[in-house]
């Protein structure tokens, strides 16, 4: 007799023990649907491409903490051409420049290209200078921090034409990439480097 009420309380004994599981489950996946909402800049899929998690965020701005975490972005394959700036907000050419992208990112929307700006900021100013001063500027092109200042060990893995220096603008696509190591005098000279890529 025992058995048999006992058998018979199965059913609901697993329900009642699965049904918390599966209401978590769905929190769960509630929060990261709104945590992905809120950060709706940084979409996880780019074209046909994964974009790379970050390690954490500061104030929805994508932190990688080595170049490894970012480096998929680097080598997508899809049909769209990624304009990735080096920059910091200590490098005076780099900060005249932005501008320029911005420019250019909002010229291009309706195209098959990709602004990234790609912040080199100490570890130690991206919550006091980099996040502010993103916050002020209103930057609409993606911005993320890579905190990796090992660049020796990684510069050749953007480009082995690029010494380090920044700004530094690599641009590519599927078919072709250019380094240009130097900072732009306008978004005309942008647009015209675009012109071999689009």
């Amino acid at each position: 007799m025992f058995k048999i009420t006992f058998l018979n309380k199965i059913p609901v004994l697993i329900a009642s023990c699965c049904l918390p599981v599966f209401f978590y489950a769905c929190k769960d996946q509630d929060t990261r649907t709104a945590e992905e909402t809120r950060h709706s800049s940084v979409s996880p899929v780019e074209g046909s491409e994964k974009w790379p998690e970050p390690n954490t965020r500061l104030e929805g701005i994508p932190v990688y903490e080595k170049f490894e975490d970012l480096e998929p972005v680097f080598n997508f394959t899809n049909d769209t051409t990624y304009v990735i700036n080096f920059w910091a907000t200590w490098c005076k050419p780099c900060i005249k420049e932005l501008p320029y992208f911005e420019e250019i990112d909002s010229a291009y929307k309706d195209r098959k290209l990709k602004v990234v700006l790609v912040s080199l900021d100490f570890p130690d100013q991206v919550e006091t200078k980099l996040v502010p001063f993103v916050q002020e500027r209103n930057l609409n092109s993606k911005v993320v921090v890579l905190l990796d200042g090992k660049y020796n060990d990684w510069i050749d893995r953007v480009s082995p034409e690029w010494s380090g220096a920044i700004p530094a603008t690599y641009i590519y696509n599927k078919n072709q990439n250019k380094l240009i190591g130097t900072s732009f005098e306008n978004s005309s000279e942008i647009k015209k480097e675009l012109n071999a890529f689009l």
